[in-house]
């Protein structure tokens, strides 16, 4: 006799939660757990010195020659304002400005930063973090915000926007802004935003 939709249902919702409590009563793969190679130290050919400004301020750090520069800002200088988000270069949360040019940082590697000149939210604002970069006090008048996860990344991408001269029209700072601009609400007055700091500058 084939099942009813009821029978189907509840057999196949026990075995899900056969499988989940099963899953659940399985050991956490701990540190000490780890294969030896996981926590093994870099060997020193992987290793490289890289040195850079970063917002102002020459830094020097030894790092792992396949480490990003996302992952060298946030983990080795720790400056954590630059998001790790896709890792994949699709969000745009990681954007920095690399010699005044916007990148995402997840993919460019720390050691192809070596000598450049590097700004992150940490640095966009100005005397010592006191007074705001114009396009942070827009984006807190037009309440462009969001989340604030993608904020940083939005920032410097509209900085570098506006040095571009890609402001002519709301559809132009769209266009040109569109790796950065979440659509989950407030990407309208982050436009609004730019448009007023290109205006004034």
């Amino acid at each position: 006799m084939p099942e009813t939709f009821d029978e189907a249902t509840t057999l196949k919702r026990r075995t899900f939660v056969a499988a989940s409590t099963a899953v659940a009563g399985l050991p956490l793969l701990t540190s000490d757990r780890l294969p030896a190679s996981a926590s093994t130290p870099t060997p020193a050919d992987q290793l490289s010195t890289v040195r850079l400004t970063v917002n102002g301020e020459q830094r020097t750090a030894q790092v792992d020659n396949r480490t990003s520069l996302l992952d060298l800002l946030r983990e080795h200088l720790d400056l954590p304002g630059t998001k790790k988000g896709c890792d994949q270069g699709a969000c745009g949360a990681c954007t920095v400005l690399v010699d005044d040019r916007r990148v995402n940082s997840c993919l460019i590697l720390a050691v192809m930063a070596q000598d450049a000149h590097v700004t992150t939210i940490e640095g966009l604002a100005r005397g010592r973090g006191e007074q705001l970069h114009p396009l942070q006090q827009a984006f807190i008048d037009h309440d462009g915000l969001q989340c604030g996860y993608c904020t940083p990344g939005q920032l410097l991408s509209g900085v570098a926007c506006i040095a571009e001269g890609h402001t002519g029209s709301r559809a132009e700072i769209r266009e040109w802004m569109s790796g950065n601009l979440c659509r989950c609400g407030a990407y309208t007055n982050i436009v609004s935003a730019i448009e007023r700091t290109a205006k004034e500058a």
